[in-house]
Formats: structure tokens, C-alpha cells, sequence
């Protein structure tokens, strides 16, 4: 007698419910990440996205997945137009609304077939929220990864820069931390799914996870001394259409460095583009770090556009007096559409004019982020670099003690953009285990402990300086070690989970599927 077919899954929700319930997730969700910062609604948003796409059509949930991801992006980073208006705003958030919506099938397809291949309940309550988990951590992955550099901003991680639940990164990265918060939310989900609240063994994954979210410390790095650093936020013209006149940014940084002047310190640092000109072909501009880097005593920290050969970089350099640039970091992942112009000639077919003000083309850097000062190992990321997990990581394993953020907000002025990427500045010193200062043009700037607290800051708009004792670390996190097979992990796995659940469900039901062949067996299957 043959077994009886597992039941189909239902949609909790009907379409057009889902589709209201995605549209309200997405903004439910932004308001998690800075400016707002309400980092419980990270699972509110996430929970309710996944109650949208149980039960549904591949098509269902690609319209419901769309409908989530627009209503998330076009809030989130809604500062992109300050820079360039609403098509680059309309375009990011379109592709990756298509990303969205694609990535949201494989999930839907998750809650169809695994109650085929495994109808136990434990199953329900334990391998398919850790599949789910997956599928959208693999989603972020490809997001963070693809076109060109990808766009690894809104990783749902990175919501929890400023919850308790931030420590968790120090063990399996923010990628791991995303898998966890989302296991989470699909394993509450199915509690509540089975109805059975009179057995607690129902919702002991939940509580293991929840547990596991909440208690897990940060991993300890060791302690190796301190470093006092002067780093200066000069507020200048520093944007990209900023009206200015010649090397009026670096003047204003120069006049907000005044105050550090006889003190004593062991490094200067500057932001991104806080040098207007090329110090290592303007006689003039290597002439005035020179001058500075005597009035201060101590070699600077500062970047540039430089040029070498036939290529332009966004260079880091570690300025000596008398010696110039002694050692370079170029930075590793220019922005597309804002650094350099993928595939200039389909592009420029398509917005001539917001293309052609792109003039100047970033070479990607190769050199590794890490200086050698006297010594201490000082790790790099400038600007959208922090939200790379492989130049973070890279140097840390190459021996950084502590990071210098460099970063150019001045395009972004008055929007979210720039606690955002503090939010990433935060999480990466939780990371690492590593004292982490954020030093921008015009803000937000902070000095922040390898626990996520904030040390010192400026306010963002304001020209200033902080001078503060870094303490530095050595050891590596968890995150640092594992993070790449983590990401592998997850990325790959899942899918390959996930394919593996599709042939055994699809073998399943050719095997519950009554055969039919004669009309003994067709009165059979029909009396």
C-alpha cells in the first residue's frame, strides 16, 4: 500500500496579503540600521519577509521577494542622491531589488520540498530553519560579490552593530551573524507553525538560538599597548562638485590640525581625500606634509589621489618628514559608478551625461592594507573598503594592532550614509578584536574600543580633532580564522543543500504518485 503523499504546503498569507505584508517589511527592516537604529526590528522585517514566501508559486515569491526588496532599498539608500540624483538611486536599488526577488525563490522552494524529504516535525523545527538560514545568507554573499565588486551594504549583521547581540561577529563574522539571526527568525516561525504549546520541546531550538545570540562574549584578543593618536576631520570642500578653490581641502585639514601642535603624539591621521593634490609628484604638497609632519613630530597617516604611470589610484600613504611617502596602500575596490565606469561604452550609451562626469578612473590596488609603523602593524580600509570582508581580514592575519578607517562622507552630507558605514567601522572592530578609528572629511568620526564602545568622536559637519590612547591587540578572532570557510560554507552549501532536498523530494513524489496501467488500476485509483 503505498504511503501517504506529504501534504502541500499552504501560503500563511494570500497573495495579496503577502505582497502588503512585503511592502511593510522592507521599511520595517531599514529603520534596524542606523540613522534610526532599532536594531530588534532587524527580525521583525526578516520574520516577516520569510511568512511571505512559505507556501508560494516561484512566481509568488519573486513578486513578493521584489516587493520586499524595493521598499528596503529605495529607503535605505536613499542618500545616493545626493551625489547623483535619482537615476543611480533608482538603478541600485533596482538591481538589487532583482536580486532580491530571485534569491527570495530558492527560500520559497526550501519551505516546498523539505517537509517532502523530511516530515518530522524536529526536521520542521531544525534543519529547515538552518537551510533557510543559508539560502539568504547565500543571497547576501552574491549580493556582496557580483556585478564587479558587488554591493555588500545591507547585510542584516550589520544591524546589530550597536545590540548586545554584536559579539557574536567575533566568532563567525557578519556573514555568521546574519545565518544565526536568521535561523532564528525561520526557527520561530515553524514554533509557531506547530501550534503545540504545551510541548516545550517544540521551542527549544528557538531558545537555543535565542540563547546563543544573547550570551555568546566577544572573543578576547590580548592586549599589547597603546598608540596616542591625533586624527583631524577638517571639514573642508572635500565633496565630489564641491565649489573650491586649489588644495582648499588639504588647507582646511592643515588649519584643524593647528591645535595638535607640541602635543604629544604618535601618529597624525588624516580621512580619505583629504589631500588634493598629488604629494608624490606636487613638489608644493609633499612640501606642506613635510612642514606638518615636523610640527606634529611624528609621521602622518594621510590620503591622496596619486598617480603612477598610466594609472590613478585612491592611495594611503604613510608620510615620513623628509622621506615622503616610505609606504602605499591603494585602495582595493574602487566604486563603480563613482570611482571608475565599468563597461564605459554601454554605460555612456545609456545616461551620456551622469556617465561623462565620471572623468577619473581608479586602478584597483594590490598592495596589501597594512602599514609598518615603527613597528605596530596598522591595518587599513578606506572608505567603502570596510564593507569588504577580505581586506578586513587580510589585515588582520598580516598583523594589524589596531585600524585606521579613512573615508570621504563630504557627497553624503546630512544623510544616513555616513552612520552606516560607522555601523560597519563598529562591527569590524567587534570582528577582529581590534580598537578601530574612523577618521572622516565631515564626519561622523570616532575612535571605537575592540568591544564596540565609542571612545571619542567629533560631530559630524564640524571641523576638529580628537587625541586619544588606542589601545592595541594582537590574536586572532575566530572570524578573522574561519570567516572565509564560513562564507564558503554558507554560500555553497546551502545551495548544494538545497539541490540535494530538490532530487530526493522530486524522487519522493514519483514514488507517492500512483502508476496507472490498466483499467483494473485506472477503476482502482478512481473508485
Amino acid at each position: 500500500m503505498p504511503e501517504t503523499p506529504a501534504p502541500a504546503v499552504r501560503p500563511l498569507l494570500p497573495l495579496w496579503a503577502a505582497l502588503l505584508v512585503a511592502a511593510a517589511a522592507g521599511p520595517i527592516l531599514d529603520m534596524a540600521y542606523p540613522s534610526v537604529g532599532i536594531w530588534p526590528l532587524a527580525f521583525v522585517g526578516v520574520g516577516l519577509s520569510l511568512v511571505t514566501l512559505i507556501g508560494r508559486s516561484a512566481w509568488g515569491s519573486l513578486a513578493v521577494g521584489l516587493v520586499f526588496g524595493v521598499c528596503f532599498y529605495l529607503v535605505h539608500i536613499a542618500w545616493i542622491t545626493r551625489y547623483l540624483g535619482i537615476v543611480p538611486w533608482f538603478a541600485l536599488a533596482g538591481l538589487e531589488t532583482v536580486f532580491m526577488g530571485l534569491g527570495a525563490i530558492p527560500i520559497t522552494l526550501a519551505y516546498r520540498w523539505m517537509p517532502r524529504v523530511l516530515p518530522a516535525r524536529w526536521a520542521q523545527l531544525t534543519i529547515l530553519p538552518l537551510l533557510v538560514g543559508g539560502l539568504w545568507s547565500t543571497r547576501e554573499l552574491f549580493m556582496g560579490s557580483w556585478p564587479y565588486t558587488g554591493f555588500p551594504w545591507a547585510r542584516i549583521g550589520m544591524s546589530q552593530s550597536e545590540s548586545p547581540l554584536a559579539h557574536l561577529a567575533s566568532w563567525a563574522g557578519v556573514t555568521g551573524l546574519t545565518f544565526v539571526m536568521v535561523v532564528f527568525c525561520a526557527a520561530v516561525i515553524e514554533w509557531v507553525r506547530a501550534r503545540r504549546w504545551r510541548d516545550l520541546r517544540t521551542v527549544l531550538p528557538a531558545a537555543a538560538l535565542a540563547l546563543l545570540l544573547v550570551v555568546t562574549p566577544a572573543w578576547q584578543t590580548a592586549p599589547a599597548g597603546a598608540l596616542r593618536v591625533g586624527s583631524v576631520q577638517g571639514n573642508g570642500p572635500s565633496g565630489y562638485f564641491d565649489d573650491r578653490e586649489p588644495n582648499a581641502v588639504l588647507q582646511a585639514q592643515l588649519n584643524a590640525s593647528a591645535p595638535l601642535f607640541g602635543k604629544d603624539i604618535d601618529v597624525l591621521l588624516w580621512p580619505e581625500g583629504g589631500i588634493d593634490s598629488d604629494p608624490l609628484s606636487n613638489a608644493s604638497t609633499a612640501k606642506a606634509l613635510d612642514a606638518l609632519a615636523s610640527r606634529v613630530a611624528a609621521p602622518l597617516i594621510v590620503n591622496a589621489a596619486t598617480t603612477r604611470g598610466d594609472d590613478i589610484f585612491n592611495t594611503s600613504m604613510l608620510w615620513v618628514e623628509g622621506q615622503g611617502a616610505v609606504q602605499l596602500h591603494d585602495k582595493r575596490n574602487p566604486v563603480p559608478m563613482g570611482e571608475y565606469v565599468p563597461d564605459r561604452w554601454f554605460f555612456e550609451a545609456l545616461v551620456p551625461d551622469l556617465i561623462g562626469l565620471i572623468q577619473r578612473e581608479y586602478t584597483p590596488g594590490t598592495n596589501p592594507p597594512l602599514l609598518d609603523l615603527d613597528g605596530v602593524g596598522v591595518g587599513l580600509a578606506i572608505c567603502f573598503d570596510v564593507i569588504y570582508d577580505s581586506v578586513i581580514w587580510e589585515g588582520a592575519r598580516d598583523g594589524a594592532e589596531v585600524y585606521m578607517f579613512q573615508t570621504n562622507n563630504a557627497d553624503f552630507r546630512e544623510t544616513d550614509e555616513n552612520l552606516q558605514q560607522l555601523a560597519f567601522a563598529r562591527m569590524r572592530a567587534i570582528e577582529t578584536g581590534r580598537s578601530v578609528v574612523n577618521i572622516s572629511t565631515v564626519g561622523t568620526s570616532q575612535v571605537i574600543a575592540p568591544d564596540g564602545t565609542t571612545i571619542d568622536g567629533l560631530a559630524a559637519g564640524e571641523a576638529g580633532h580628537m587625541l586619544t590612547d588606542v589601545e592595541l591587540r594582537t590574536g586572532l578572532t575566530p572570524a578573522v580564522v574561519l570567516g572565509p570557510w564560513v562564507n564558503l560554507l554558507l554560500g555553497w552549501g546551502a545551495l548544494a543543500a538545497l539541490i540535494a532536498v530538490g532530487i530526493v523530494a522530486r524522487v519522493r513524489r514519483r514514488e507517492e504518485t500512483p502508476t496507472v496501467t490498466g483499467p483494473a488500476s485506472l477503476n482502482a485509483a478512481v473508485g
